[in-house]
């Protein structure tokens, strides 16, 4: 396979797909890059993640269908592609019309982009996760668009009879000699074929990109702020009424009995209320008429999974279950520590929410779907259907950290609507996504280093986490391309995943890093960056300390081990940037934190203030804790797409991180969190969050995309500990800091989603 850097002006093969109009295919193998090796006295063995990433089998599952995805070309002169991904804020229909308008030479406003609906025949080339979209996508696209352009040069060179070499294209018309011109909308039909034939063009260097590489707003930014955006919440369909569910007091409870179903039903505006496995669904003529009929539900339940689980038990299990350190400290000093991370909701802005129509002969759903056609199979087969009987429309989301790639609401409100014979809005409250929805397992990180006359010998990582659900579309990844993986032996999909995802960006002499996970019932997900960032931290906080011990500054101490060139490049910028050793007041300091993975590097510092004064702001029912108030963030995406939307993602990911070092988790008691709301959930609030964020992005070091999506996480969050660890004095090891603080007041467990508050304006500050 060739190498990243080695794409250039290619000639690609492709495919013209019959059709009444002029539609391309692509024919791709997925690129491969390795990671620049640097020399160090005691270096470390290549890990799998370094040879072959999550990604690398992302590209190579999506390589076999990608003769399937198509670029479009109407008679109006537009172009149209159905993204066969998920859109859920991250941008990437912004990035993938700058790719087809880059290759067609199209106006950016001549371009559309839609969310493909379920497409089985794509097989494992419609999974939205990994960051890899845009590794994936990126040929395969920019091809399509290349073949296009190019038949509709020879189209119009045919018709005129002039050869192909004298006839070009520039912003959707194509010239010819002697003044001759044509639209591509007028093209369109003449250049469409009635059998699918092999073709080729060329794809442009990127010394020619007048579109790509260069900063672009949002295609949907107008939308979004005028709010005429329609999310998944904003779906009509007709007669799908407004419909909720009454749940249990514990995760996976079920229901026995409902003890008052005549009084549900005479309630105002309640057309229907069924009974399903977790709970009690009402469907009505508003929303507030279900939740108002949620209060009235006396219901009997049954046992959950994890009912007599909470925070100690949870960790005195993960304890029991740490993988034990193979080297024991001999002559060397050893440094050992343990982290632990606290269990974190998968709760996007957008309550979960999906609309069905199920019928005795067939079903169409409607929701924001990472795996549609995963979503699809299993919907068949619990409606007891065949796959084409059931139609499943991906729509736009609101946020996902990762919740989408699960299809637990679109599975509940086909189940429903078959039971009420109904159409369904089904929508889960803020409680629900809380107390019933997925979350990023608790976790521990044992770490153990060796070290001695100014090297490390060993390092040892011993992650032990709770289950992590991963029946959402990769375990099959895994399954088909076991042969073609750097991992071998029993293990687990999430042990695989681990391996292919977590790596030591140091020489640090004889390294491992394993996972453990513990079978508990918990309702689990891959929250953004799966695994990393608490891996991450953990090794951060770990080198910071090595530092210490060996007299060495942290960040000379980083430049002395990493292993990777361009992850040396990233940290050196974000020194400079960032100034790194001036001169701060007593309670604050500064953090770094570098990380590699996607095939990108990035490395993030931040200043944090500790002082009392911050710390013990007062905020009514809230933790305030300490404030990050500066941070800078440099990253080498490889080749950068779209600068604006690079930005982006890096604050995103930043916010992520500050979250989830000093105030955002669950509480488990009995067997449910605590929190109910976003109001208990204390992700980055703007007393938190800095007001002085930079973001740099390096030059291109390779002519192909890394992944981006979650590359900010995983550094800015160690860079937070990290500060925190030298503006305190004190290493943090229990993640987030103030997770020991319950800053609210619990919401009842029954009903299941509180009634809706009627003095809003007063609660607001």
């Amino acid at each position: 396979m060739a190498g990243q850097g080695q794409l250039g002006r290619r000639r690609v093969l492709g495919y013209l797909i019959a059709a009444p109009t002029l539609a391309v295919g692509v024919s791709w193998i997925a690129d491969s890059t390795e990671t620049q090796k640097a020399d160090a006295a005691v270096p470390s063995l290549p890990q799998p993640e370094d040879i072959f990433d999550l990604g690398d089998l992302q590209n190579l599952a999506a390589a076999a269908t990608s003769g399937l995805i198509t670029v479009e070309l109407r008679t109006d002169g537009t172009a149209f592609f159905a993204v066969p991904r998920a859109e859920v804020g991250q941008g990437i229909t912004t990035a993938f019309a700058m790719m087809v308008a880059e290759e067609l030479d199209l106006p950016m406003d001549k371009v559309e982009i839609g969310l493909a609906d379920a497409r089985p025949e794509l097989l494992m080339n419609q999974l939205t996760g990994g960051s890899n979209s845009m590794r994936s996508m990126y040929l395969p696209v920019r091809t399509a668009a290349a073949i296009a352009r190019q038949r509709l040069l020879d189209t119009a060179a045919a018709e005129w009879g002039v050869g192909s070499g004298r006839v070009t294209a520039r912003a959707g018309v194509v010239s010819g000699p002697g003044g001759l011109t044509a639209t591509y909308g007028s093209l369109a039909k003449a250049a469409a074929s009635a059998t699918t034939l092999t073709v080729t063009a060329q794809l442009k260097s990127p010394s020619e990109f007048k579109v790509l590489g260069k900063p672009r707003s949002r295609v949907d930014a107008h939308d979004i702020v005028t709010g005429r955006k329609q999310f998944a919440m904003d779906m009509q369909v007709p007669n799908a009424k407004p419909t909720m569910v009454a749940r249990p007091p514990t995760i996976n409870g079920t229901l026995k009995s409902v003890n008052n179903l005549g009084a549900l039903r005479a309630m105002p505006g309640v057309t229907d209320v069924v009974a399903i496995a977790h709970g009690v669904a009402i469907r009505a003529d508003t929303f507030g008429q279900c939740i108002d009929a949620i209060q009235k539900v006396d219901a009997t339940w049954g046992p959950g999974t994890v009912d007599n689980e909470s925070d100690a038990t949870v960790l005195a299990k993960l304890r029991a279950a740490q993988l034990p350190m193979a080297v024991p400290p001999l002559l060397s000093k050893t440094i050992d520590a343990e982290f632990v991370f606290a269990f974190a909701s998968n709760s996007p802005l957008e309550p979960d929410c999906a609309i069905a129509d199920v019928r005795p002969d067939s079903a169409e759903i409607w929701s924001s779907l990472k795996v549609p056609i995963v979503a699809q199979e299993d919907i068949a087969k619990q409606l007891g259907l065949p796959i084409d009987a059931v139609k499943v429309h991906v729509v736009q989301g609101g946020g996902s950290f990762g919740r989408h790639l699960f299809h637990d609401v679109a599975a509940e409100a086909a189940d429903i609507s078959q039971k009420m014979g109904k159409p369904v809005k089904l929508s889960w409250s803020r409680t629900d996504d809380f107390r019933h929805g997925r979350t990023h397992p608790m976790c521990t990180s044992r770490v153990r280093a060796n070290y001695l006359a100014g090297n490390v010998l060993t390092y040892e990582q011993r992650h032990t986490s709770v289950q992590t659900d991963f029946g959402h579309g990769l375990g099959e990844m895994i399954t088909a391309f076991a042969a073609d993986l750097p991992v071998g032996g029993n293990l687990s999909f999430a042990e695989t995943i681990f391996e292919l995802s977590q790596s030591s960006p140091y020489n640090f002499g004889v390294t491992t890093q394993l996972l453990n996970e513990i079978p508990l019932k918990f309702n689990t997900g891959s929250m953004r960056n799966i695994y990393s960032p608490n891996v991450v931290c953990a090794e951060e906080l770990v080198v910071d300390q090595l530092a210490a011990k060996m007299g060495q500054d942290p960040v000379r101490f980083r430049r002395s081990f990493l292993k990777d060139q361009r992850l040396l490049a990233v940290l050196n910028k974000a020194a400079e940037v960032g100034k790194w050793g001036k001169a701060m007041p007593k309670g604050t300091a500064q953090g770094v934190g570098v990380h590699s993975e996607y095939r990108a590097a990035v490395a993030t510092l931040v200043e944090i203030d500790c002082r009392p004064e911050t710390v013990n702001r007062p905020v009514r029912d809230g933790v305030t804790g300490p404030r990050v108030t500066k941070a800078v963030i440099v990253v080498d995406p490889g080749f950068c797409i779209n600068p604006r939307g690079l930005e982006a993602q890096m604050i995103g990911g930043l916010q992520d991180a500050i979250a989830l070092a000093l105030t955002s988790s669950l509480h488990i008691k009995d067997g449910i969190p605590l929190e109910g709301s976003w109001d208990n959930y204390f992700y980055t609030r703007e007393w938190n969050s800095p007001l002085d964020v930079e973001v740099v992005i390096m030059p291109n070091t390779s002519e192909s995309p890394s992944g981006a999506g979650e590359l900010a996480v995983a550094p800015a969050f160690a860079a937070v500990a990290c500060a925190y660890a030298r503006a305190t004095g004190t290493m943090p090891t229990y993640f987030p800091i103030n997770h020991g603080t319950l800053g609210f007041e619990p919401l009842p467990l029954q009903p299941s989603t509180p009634q809706s508050p009627t003095d809003g304006l007063d609660n607001t500050f």
